[in-house]
């Protein structure tokens, strides 16, 4: 890298469907999107951006069933996760541990110490599980071989987005 080249950051932004992860992709970009705007992610969508000094190449994977395969197959090539999770969607929060361990068990990631940022989504929603909350539910204290770091995050307004994805860039270039 020279002297005047930007640092670069490949994000895997993963989450069940409808936890928010497109949204919070148009709250990061530099150019803001109408949240009217923004669909559903079919498969999954590769965007890039420059922001605060780093050209980001994220990729948005969907969350439908049929589509959470296609996480493990992309993770391979990324220096960071981003796990979006709808801290609303209660009846949910066992099929959000499910595919964390899924995701976590996949060879391509489990040897490979890839930081995971986590983002306690939709944290205006009344009765929204707090960061705190999901530390104990999904057992995050037991991931011992990377690093990892939750943050309350509001994709809607972007409270929260910028923190995490701070401290996810900062590991990513420790390295």
């Amino acid at each position: 890298m020279g002297i005047f080249s930007s640092k670069e950051a490949k994000l895997l932004i993963v989450g069940l469907d409808n936890s928010g992860k497109s949204t919070m992709i148009a709250r990061l970009k530099p150019q803001k999107v109408d949240n009217g705007d923004i669909a559903p992610t079919v498969g999954y969508n590769q965007e890039q951006f420059k922001k605060n000094s780093i050209n980001f190449t994220v990729f948005d994977m969907s969350g439908q069933s049929q589509y959470r395969d296609m996480w493990q197959k992309i993770g391979k090539s990324v220096e960071g996760i981003v796990f979006v999770i709808d801290s609303a969607d209660k009846l949910r929060f066992a099929m959000v541990e499910h595919e964390l361990k899924t995701l976590l068990e996949e060879p391509e990631i489990k040897n490979k110490p890839i930081p995971i940022l986590f983002l306690a989504n939709k944290m205006d929603i009344n009765g929204a599980a707090t960061p705190n909350d999901f530390v104990e539910m999904l057992h995050l204290g037991e991931i011992s071989n990377r690093s990892w770091h939750i943050n309350a995050s509001n994709a809607l307004t972007g409270s929260g987005i910028d923190e995490g994805i701070k401290w996810l860039t900062d590991k990513i270039h420790k390295k």
